[in-house]
């Protein structure tokens, strides 16, 4: 039985947690109402999470102390903040987490934490927890642990033995911006741990080469998140922080934040109504480009267009700048090419290269494979396609046919993450 002042740790902590979108699906929220079925929101610090598979999953999405040592200007807890405090011993959330385990609330569990007394200090109280579980309660559930900024070697290697993804938050992009939001941070104490992470997942696949016991380190990967729009940082810069992160990291997921004004008394803060979330869409789309369309950053953001359109998803706006690219033929071009047009997403690709090799595909075999014909059919040829494509009908045309019917939708709620095929 979870005991009264547990409860009220519970409560504070997860409500300092939830700012943290690095295991969160979506902004989605839609309550459970009377004669209903299941709700998109967990209750005390429970978060629905999905796998590379597609299953939700649920975590206790929970902070071991929200005290910090800190005064970033972005963050609620901040050490200058007038709110409710609470930390967790080690037994308590461990506790707290077979508890929630055993009763079927929570399927693992999102650790994170603020900075106690030096990075150290804390990371080795977040270990401590993770380790008992995993050691004396044999608990096989899914452990994702915040690294701590700054801390040492030692325990980042430890900690990953036992958590099934680390992260590091980069928080703000460029080091400029976070110096200036966030004075007592810098960069070089961030990409240290991610670079540890990175070092003990190679040692780890090395390892199990020769010996297929080696134990597994941080199997599920790294990832970090970056807030976007609390500082002056355009679409390119964000998107080469992270080409560089994945290329460099061997980075499983960047997650970007849409800044929230928690602390909108902070004058080098923007003064912002809500979360830009459809800049956050887009920038979401873009990550998709690089990570499962072969789309370099500088391809889908670049000098010249240094933010990403709000109307219209990135690989279609790549596709109207680029005419000279179209139409691609359906029945001849490789995959690499195929995965360019709009409409046509990596298993639409696939499915077409697999399937012209017995017959030649029309309109009608497209529909059926899934591709989007009401954006392909201005980017492809095949069998009988008539021949109207970007080129015959200008870019600019072919842009206001596709964005004019969004724009007669008027937006309902909020703005879930679609990913452009």
């Amino acid at each position: 039985m979870v005991n009264d002042n547990v409860l009220e740790k519970l409560k504070v902590l997860a409500e300092s947690a939830k700012y943290d979108v690095s295991c969160s699906s979506s902004g989605t929220v839609r309550k459970n109402k009377a004669g209903g079925l299941g709700n998109t929101v967990g209750g005390m610090g429970i978060c629905h999470s999905f796998t590379e598979d597609g299953r939700c999953v649920s975590l206790l999405k929970i902070m071991l102390t929200n005290f910090c040592i800190y005064d970033c200007a972005y963050c609620i807890n901040r050490r200058s903040n007038d709110i409710p405090r609470a930390t967790f011993t080690v037994s308590e959330l461990v506790d707290l987490t077979i508890q929630f385990y055993r009763r079927n609330y929570i399927e693992g569990l999102f650790l994170s934490s603020g900075v106690i007394n030096n990075p150290d200090y804390t990371m080795e109280r977040m270990v401590r927890v993770i380790k008992e579980l995993r050691m004396t309660h044999r608990f096989n559930g899914y452990i994702h642990m915040k690294s701590i900024p700054g801390a040492s070697q030692e325990l980042v290697n430890e900690a990953g033995m036992y958590a099934d993804r680390m992260s590091v938050n980069l928080e703000i992009p460029t080091e400029t911006n976070l110096k200036l939001l966030a004075p007592e941070k810098d960069y070089q104490s961030v990409y240290k741990p991610m670079r540890y992470i990175q070092q003990g997942m190679m040692q780890s696949i090395e390892d199990r080469r020769k010996f297929r016991s080696a134990p597994r380190f941080v199997p599920a990967g790294q990832s970090t998140q970056m807030i976007v729009g609390a500082t002056n940082e355009r679409d390119k810069d964000i998107l080469r922080v992270s080409s560089v992160l994945y290329q460099q990291t061997q980075m499983r997921r960047v997650y970007y934040s849409g800044f929230i004004p928690v602390n909108s008394y902070d004058s080098r803060l923007p003064v912002l109504k809500q979360a830009p979330l459809v800049r956050e869409n887009r920038l979401y789309q873009a990550d998709w480009l690089m990570r499962f369309y072969q789309y370099r950053a500088d391809e889908i953001v670049d000098d010249s267009f240094p933010d990403l359109d709000l109307e219209i998803d990135p690989k279609l706006a790549w596709a109207l700048r680029h005419p000279e690219f179209f139409p691609v033929d359906i029945n001849k071009a490789d995959y690499a090419v195929i995965l360019r047009v709009p409409g046509i997403g990596v298993k639409s690709a696939q499915f077409i290269v697999t399937s012209r090799r017995y017959r030649r595909l029309n309109a009608l075999h497209l529909k059926k494979i899934g591709v989007v014909m009401k954006k392909a059919q201005y980017f492809i040829t095949c069998n009988e396609l008539a021949m109207n494509t970007v080129n015959e009908l200008t870019p600019d045309y072919v842009r206001k046919i596709l964005i004019e019917p969004k724009k007669r939708k008027k937006d309902e709620g909020q703005l879930s993450i679609i990913f452009p095929d």
